[in-house]
């Protein structure tokens, strides 16, 4: 069974639960004791009195005989001590007689054949009942407050240290490797397994990490070396003139793919220094500054191919971001509308801290969007020449930077990206 309440909610219902079930039987105990007590106390009184009356069966006058709240009855009694009809039939012992509105508590006896009834108002025995079933309830209801009370308080106390350790561990400094470990500050206790268990954990996370940071590091940065003489020998082969027109095509086409490997290198190198703090580097941008670089960039491509490309400026404001990272986001969603658009337009929107980049291409299902920003996930209609890296990477930097990122579909057919960058981090200029 699945329960939806959070631990301490549990311990509050569990608290609840065992004091409803502990002063639920504890009430009925004493309810069903004290009933059983007071009726063989009025049991055995009942008797008494009957054999009171019945060592004066030779009196002449039977009036006085019984208690003021009595009534007696016997076989062939003179007027109202003629044995009444419901309780004529009644074995001998005790019994309650219901008469409308009234109840009696019955003692019957035959003796030598002649059958004796002695009746009692019960009315004072209801009220001490009722009294009793009214202290019964409220002690119930009391034990039950403070059960859920003493269950809150020891809930709080309980769950702080699980609460202080799951604020520990969301805290993004334990990822740090100068960051203290947990275990220190607890007990030897499951809380304290459990702080051991994180420390170990994030211990390996932590290497896994910088392994992962070193790799990108070193990797971008040995990259850059061949990347330039690539594209230093595409362009000394450009400035051949006897190069054929269909080896110069190729060439270009190569120098164009070593353009965006040099932008997709320096943007792994600054994500690399940005998670080891290394700001020192960071060449800061704004959003207009970057979007007409790119109009710049792409307008050839995307004529090319016989599509409009627009670019609403709108009113950025004047703040500044990391340049390298907005140019890669802005840059990565051009090319995708590029890939995937073959007639129609490609939009480019500035907003005061975002921007929009909208086709009329082929779309993306709503089932894949959320799937379009993971790693080698590419649209529907593989083309181009890309791995699928491209919103990965957006939606990775945008993670680091603080930035949303959302897709949309466009009717009748296309997709929005919207960026938003007033709630990432600013750098300054």
């Amino acid at each position: 069974m699945e329960f939806k309440q959070s631990l301490a909610q549990r311990i509050i219902i569990a608290f609840a639960l065992m004091s409803a079930l502990v002063a639920g039987a504890f009430a009925v105990g004493i309810v069903a004791t004290v009933h059983l007590v007071e009726e063989r106390l009025i049991s055995a009184g009942l008797g008494g009195d009957l054999q009171r009356l019945l060592l004066m069966d030779n009196a002449a006058d039977w009036n006085h005989r019984p208690e003021p709240d009595q009534l007696f009855y016997y076989d062939s009694g003179p007027g109202d001590f003629e044995l009444a009809a419901d309780v004529k039939h009644l074995p001998a012992g005790f019994h309650e007689v219901f008469r409308g509105k009234l109840s009696y508590h019955a003692m019957v006896q035959v003796v030598d054949g002649r059958r004796y009834a002695l009746l009692q108002d019960q009315s004072d025995f209801e009220e001490r009942e009722r009294v009793l079933f009214a202290v019964v309830l409220v002690g119930f209801v009391l034990s039950l407050a403070l059960a859920i009370f003493l269950g809150w308080v020891l809930a709080r106390k309980v769950m702080a240290p699980v609460v202080r350790l799951a604020r520990q561990v969301r805290h993004r400094d334990q990822i740090l490797g100068l960051a203290p470990p947990l275990a220190p500050d607890y007990t030897a206790d499951e809380v304290g397994e459990l702080a051991v268990a994180f420390d170990a954990t994030l211990g390996r996370l932590r290497d896994a990490l910088t392994r992962e940071r070193l790799f990108t590091s070193d990797v971008s940065h040995e990259l850059r070396t061949p990347l330039m003489v690539l594209a230093s020998s595409c362009e000394l082969l450009l400035e051949n003139p006897a190069l054929p027109e269909r080896s110069r095509a190729q060439v270009q086409r190569i120098a164009r793919a070593c353009e965006d490997m040099r932008d997709l290198v320096q943007t792994f190198l600054m994500l690399a220094r940005a998670q080891r703090d290394d700001s020192g580097r960071v060449a800061p941008a704004t959003l207009g500054q970057v979007a007409e670089d790119l109009m710049t960039q792409w307008r050839p491509a995307i004529e090319k191919k016989g599509l409009s490309l627009e670019f609403v400026a709108g009113t950025p404001l004047a703040q500044t971001y990391n340049g390298t990272f907005l140019h890669a986001v802005m840059g990565n969603l051009l090319r995708n509308a590029l890939h995937y658009t073959d007639q129609g337009f490609i939009r480019l929107t500035l907003g005061a801290t975002s921007f929009h980049v909208e086709d009329s291409g082929v779309g993306i299902p709503e089932a894949q969007r959320e799937a379009m920003f993971q790693p080698f996930v590419r649209g529907p209609e593989k083309r181009g020449e890309g791995l699928g890296l491209g919103l990965s990477l957006v939606q990775r930097i945008c993670e680091d930077q603080g930035w949303q990122v959302q897709l949309e579909t466009v009717e009748p057919h296309g997709c929005r990206f919207t960026v938003e960058l007033g709630l990432g981090k600013q750098t300054a200029a």
